[in-house]
């Protein structure tokens, strides 16, 4: 259903954060004004084969480009400004992010040499951008990182209020939420509040960040040996929290991973993270020079990616660090959906390596930077809105938070559990579901952007699956003949060496079938018909044989033109099934 906005209404909609954890992506338009608020990545699901980052679907925005007028930016964390420097390759937009973020942004522009074209403005809680139909203010929340802000977009029919990210931290690390700001917006009146539904299923308060700092400091003071700390990169709160340890234990830090040094380094350069000395921070070379008694390794990989710092640790492929037998390898995070299996598989290979490692909420190491029902209650009790949309969260965590809203007094009716690309069109006496546009995933791998459909996946998970099976021969079509071959090579399918009367049953399957189509009478013998025959021929026999379906690749020489096509695309594609 094609998108269709009054002049009177203001359309909400999500290019990516809605039935998802991530790929936080949402738009507020009104006329000819569009305002972006956030654009950020999902991590893939172990399915995904080969994929490094999902993206949100920019068509809509491409399509309306002479509409955006902003870039939003609520806080600094990968799944809200992950997707910028893709987002920049399609469309210049200025941004408006604080101070933190906008340093980590620059960082990501420049590594991808964005930078040059990029307008990146910084903003604070006081900060007022004004266009010609539209404005946009901001309220401080707390969450894991400094500087997390809620945003408010004024529009004609009313206020539009974005959570962001948010929790109702008491102690926090660093600045507190300001409250007392979110009682005015609720007074003032908010139209439609988008809110974060990511722990919606916890019916509590979240811990404080400085419970964190607390076990943090009672776990490395109780460690003998060297601490090896993992935890996310953007995780600011979390790193300062470390360096305050560090300074209390009389321990150094070396740093590891190239994020983390990023990291580090906009915490210092910003005054979140203070090494007054310049001595508490070392040289990662330089870490045999210390006690092991008195060092923390601080690293990336608490997600178990396979070329983190701390997986290559893990592993024993690290060119500096090795695990010593009274290492404390400390998780000071949550695995991400689909990340679990890999978190749980460098675990083992630490554990295995002989160090004690403490992972998950165990000792009260990790705390969300969501809030649970309580906190989400108190939200919608400060913003009173009179439509609420939950976002940043899977179905049912948007459900539920919905239920949580009519609890506070919200209509049944005034609350929108909506999809990627829906668009909400709201004024101040209505609302309603005003038409869809796509909003499909978007696959980054290394290859490029976007060009990695389902084939492309199909493929790959049957290659993980099953193997392949390269059948190799040289024909004569000229004379209909079969001049060498067909050959057989197995990858990932079968052990060769081991598999002799399998593959002579192969070649003499396919060395009939290919010369009965070769001797056939009527029309020219084209390499089609081969590869068909091959198909045809091989797929039944090895289903039969192995109870398995590899992919198979023909490779077909010609006498008279040497190799007639080296990369066919195989098994059901479409043009085996014309």
């Amino acid at each position: 259903m094609p998108v269709t906005i009054k002049n009177n209404e203001t359309g909400v909609f999500a290019l990516g954060g809605l039935g998802e954890i991530g790929k936080n992506m949402y738009g507020v338009q009104f006329q000819d004004e569009i305002i972006l608020l956030d654009c950020g990545i999902m991590f893939p699901e172990d399915d995904l084969l080969g994929i490094d980052y999902v993206i949100p679907d920019f068509q809509y925005i491409i399509q309306n480009k002479h509409k955006v007028k902003a870039l939003i930016i609520s806080h600094g964390h990968e799944d809200h400004i992950g997707g910028i420097p893709f987002l920049l390759q399609q469309i210049n937009v200025p941004i408006y992010a604080g101070k933190l973020a906008s340093s980590l942004i620059r960082n990501k522009l420049t590594e991808r040499g964005l930078m040059r074209d990029a307008s990146i403005t910084e903003i604070d809680e006081d900060t007022v951008i004004r266009f010609r139909k539209t404005s946009v203010s901001f309220y401080l929340t707390t969450h894991s990182i400094p500087e997390a802000y809620g945003v408010v977009v004024k529009t004609p029919p009313g206020n539009i209020v974005f959570t962001g990210d948010y929790k109702f931290d008491f102690t926090p690390v660093g600045k507190p939420a300001d409250l007392h700001r979110m009682a005015r917006i609720g007074e003032e009146g908010v139209l439609v509040m988008l809110g974060d539904s990511t722990n919606a299923e916890i019916p509590t308060f979240t811990k404080s960040e400085k419970v964190v700092g607390k076990a943090i400091k009672n776990i490395i003071q109780r460690v003998e040996g060297r601490v090896i700390f993992a935890t996310f990169a953007s995780n600011v709160s979390r790193l300062e929290q470390v360096v305050e340890t560090a300074k209390e234990t009389g321990r150094k830090i070396a740093v590891f991973g190239r994020s983390m040094e990023a990291a580090i380094k906009t915490g210092k350069e910003l005054g979140y993270i203070k090494d007054d000395n310049n001595d508490l921070i070392i040289d990662a070379r330089d870490i045999n020079q210390y006690p092991a008694e008195k060092m923390i390794i601080l690293c990336t990989g608490s997600q178990g990616e396979p070329m983190a710092a701390l997986s290559r640790i893990a592993n024993g492929t690290h060119r500096q660090i090795a695990i010593q037998p009274n290492d404390t390898v400390i998780f000071s995070s949550s695995p991400i959906p689909g990340n679990t299996i890999s978190v749980n598989r460098v675990i083992n290979q630490l554990s295995e390596a002989g160090a004690n490692v403490v992972h998950g909420k165990i000792n009260n190491i990790h705390t969300s930077g969501h809030g649970g029902q309580q906190e989400q209650l108190l939200m919608l009790r400060l913003m009173k809105p009179k439509y609420f949309m939950p976002v940043h969260g899977e179905f049912r965590m948007q459900s539920i938070q919905a239920d949580l809203a009519t609890q506070t007094g919200i209509p049944k009716e005034n609350c929108f559990i909506l999809a990627n690309g829906d668009m909400l069109a709201v004024t101040n006496e209505s609302a309603r579901v005003a038409g869809h546009f796509t909003a499909q995933d978007v696959y980054v791998d290394g290859s490029g952007v976007g060009d990695i459909g389902n084939i492309v996946l199909r493929d790959r998970k049957s290659l993980s699956e099953d193997g392949l099976v390269i059948v190799t021969a040289t024909l004569d079509y000229a004379n209909r003949s079969l001049v060498s071959g067909p050959d057989i090579m197995s990858r990932g399918f079968i052990y060769m060496r081991e598999s002799g009367d399998l593959i002579n049953d192969i070649q003499a399957s396919l060395k009939s079938a290919i010369n009965r189509r070769l001797n056939e009478s009527g029309a020219t013998v084209t390499e089609r018909m081969i590869r068909e025959t091959i198909f045809e021929t091989i797929q039944p026999l090895l289903f039969e044989k192995t109870e398995r379906s590899p992919m198979i690749l023909p490779v077909l020489l010609d006498v008279n033109k040497g190799v007639r096509k080296r990369k066919v695309r195989v098994a059901e594609t479409e043009e085996t099934k014309a």
